[in-house]
């Protein structure tokens, strides 16, 4: 099986040290993450953006939008009307960079989901895709660690209703009431729409004070044995701090080398 390709977040702002760091521990792309605050407002920031992307070449880029409290479902008709433009103008911008994957979410930073409605959501977000298709880009829902996006009934009918593609993260899945009620599995998340996921964030589990990674394979290594068997070739291991980033790395590594061991048939037979 073809070995996917690994990613690092845009977590160094020197973009030729991000290069740098990602050339020299074997990184195969980054997964760049716009706040709304990042999104360029006039042509000329659009254009400065353009050359600071294009600077990771030979890296891969897919691009990852986390817009807190933004969501085109919202309650409250210009908070709506905000959200939509904002993600459609991501789209317009990626597009211009010639991204091709672009990964969102819905309630992000959000307690409750009492503010937003569901049949608005899934027509918004289904509109959404169709939108970022015509540019060129595939649109991928975020599965998170709370709010609709984190039971896996939910999730299934948010992707099916709207045709978006998955973008797994272990981390959140990990934690999630769902699953951690036994309710539901991890597996869960991936069976109805496993030829829909494009995109995994690897790391061992989120928790109040950011991305915790592994301590060693044994903590990830069922999750990382479900998500290889996926035709998924894009593992962003979603840690922002260098140590953790690097022990992350050398786990996934570790996994992969574990793959390929072939058993010894000296004493078969």
């Amino acid at each position: 099986m073809k070995r996917p390709k690994l990613a690092l977040c845009n977590f160094i702002s020197d973009v030729n040290e991000l290069r740098r760091f990602a050339l020299a521990h074997g990184f195969d792309g980054v997964d760049w993450t716009f706040k709304i605050e990042d999104l360029p407002e006039t042509p000329m920031e659009e254009t400065r953006l353009l050359k600071t992307v294009s600077r990771l070449q030979p890296l891969d880029v897919r691009y990852h939008c986390a817009f807190d409290g933004l969501d085109p479902g919202d309650a409250d008709p210009q908070r709506a009307r905000t959200a939509r433009e904002a993600f459609r103008k991501a789209c317009r911008v990626v597009s211009k960079m010639n991204g091709k994957y672009m990964t969102v979410h819905l309630g992000l930073g959000r307690t409750s989901m009492e503010d937003l409605l569901w049949d608005e959501t899934v027509r918004e977000l289904a509109e959404l895709v169709r939108y970022a298709r015509f540019l060129g880009i595939r649109l991928c829902l975020e599965n998170l660690a709370s709010g609709w996006s984190s039971r896996p009934e939910l999730f299934e009918k948010l992707v099916r209703k709207s045709g978006a593609g998955v973008t797994l993260d272990i981390g959140h899945a990990r934690v999630c009431r769902s699953v951690e009620s036994q309710h539901y599995a991890f597996e869960d998340f991936i069976l109805p729409h496993a030829e829909c996921i494009h995109n995994a964030h690897v790391y061992h589990e989120e928790r109040k004070d950011g991305h915790v990674p592994p301590e060693n394979l044994e903590d990830i290594v069922d999750r990382l044995e479900l998500l290889n068997a996926l035709p998924c070739d894009w593992w962003v291991l979603e840690l922002r701090e260098e140590e953790a980033l690097c022990s992350t790395r050398k786990v996934v590594e570790e996994f992969f080398l574990s793959e390929r061991r072939v058993p010894s048939l000296e004493n078969s037979g």
